[in-house]
């Protein structure tokens, strides 16, 4: 792809799992009329229920039915793996995630308290017969079981499904790198995304949709933006990068209308909160965070183009079909 995104250094792989110990697996779905499946990402590679991660979550719109982001809200940390899925599939990726920690930790709702999975959806009912509900327990399974460092984005796991501005979208990433008092932090994004209209689609600047050719779809739809970081920053300062993560959305063409469900997850790796009386851990100055910021929205932005760029054009339900962006501009 001949556009450069943003300023800043891409880390080694380009990718989400550039930040050290997260992992992404995919379970893909794809037989006829049935298009979907589950993508997960797992922030290290610890017990995540005693050494959880600190987060924020952001809902830019809030037409969707994610779950998990209550908790998040009110303590400020992630526990699970993130599982991402179609929209009538979430309930199946709850309870998967519940027996995913359960067989990891006896104690959860006996000696310890119970567990809060965070589940994430987009609806792709246009090229997936959602109302079949193909995903079951043991894609989510085999989706974790995947997770490495090493996965490929555009039309798989719970991305299979997904229509991104009247094209084919579905599962996208990008890092960025930056230095600060001598050491190097990355920052990374995953998203998952099913929205826009052809007309509006932006890459660094080129107003690409209004020159191709294509289906004008309404601009409703979702995104899900994942950002995971390696500097030490706390809930607080991961809220104010989650709300970076519209800038980096609406670089792309997003108008983010009123039957969307944009919802954005930020968690850090370098701190485990763990259960002790009093925790202590190192946070990264509010004066040095402008990078973390600038990365967050250069991240998303390439991961939405890259979420088409590299996927496939797919038929699915009632032969319905999407194109290639790949395709279509080389």
């Amino acid at each position: 792809m001949k556009y450069q995104f943003g300023i800043m250094k891409h880390g080694k792989k380009n990718l989400i799992t550039d930040v050290p110990g997260v992992t992404v697996g995919h379970c893909t779905i794809s037989s006829g009329d049935i298009q979907t499946g589950v993508t997960a990402i797992i922030p290290h590679k610890g017990d995540l229920f005693h050494e959880k991660c600190p987060a924020a979550c952001h809902v830019i719109n809030g037409f969707g039915k994610s779950a998990g982001l209550l908790q998040i809200e009110e303590l400020g940390n992630i526990e699970t793996p993130l599982i991402l899925t179609n929209t009538l599939s979430v309930g199946t990726a709850f309870t998967a995630c519940v027996r995913y920690m359960m067989q990891r930790n006896a104690g959860i709702g006996r000696e310890e308290g119970t567990v809060n999975p965070v589940i994430l959806e987009c609806n792709d009912g246009y090229l997936n017969d959602i109302r079949a509900l193909s995903v079951k327990e043991e894609h989510v399974f085999a989706a974790l079981d995947m997770a490495s460092e090493d996965f490929f984005l555009g039309a798989v796991g719970a991305g299979r499904g997904m229509t991104c501005y009247g094209l084919k979208g579905g599962i996208g990433s990008a890092s960025r790198t930056f230095e600060k008092a001598g050491e190097t932090f990355t920052v990374g994004a995953l998203v998952m995304t099913n929205f826009g209209s052809l007309r509006d689609l932006s890459i660094c600047g080129d107003k690409v949709g209004a020159r191709l050719t294509g289906e004008e779809t309404k601009d409703k739809g979702s995104c899900i933006m994942v950002i995971a970081t390696d500097a030490p920053l706390s809930s607080r300062q991961l809220k104010r990068v989650t709300h970076r993560a519209q800038n980096g959305l609406a670089r792309t063409g997003a108008i983010t209308s009123g039957g969307s469900g944009e919802v954005v997850v930020a968690f850090s790796t370098a701190n485990r909160m763990e259960p002790s009386e009093i925790w202590e851990g190192r946070v990264l100055s509010d004066n040095a965070i402008d990078p973390v910021f600038r990365a967050a929205v250069e991240t998303v932005e390439e991961a939405i183009i890259r979420s088409m760029y590299e996927a496939e054009a797919v038929t699915g339900l009632n032969g319905h079909r999407r194109n290639s962006l790949k395709d279509l501009i080389g």
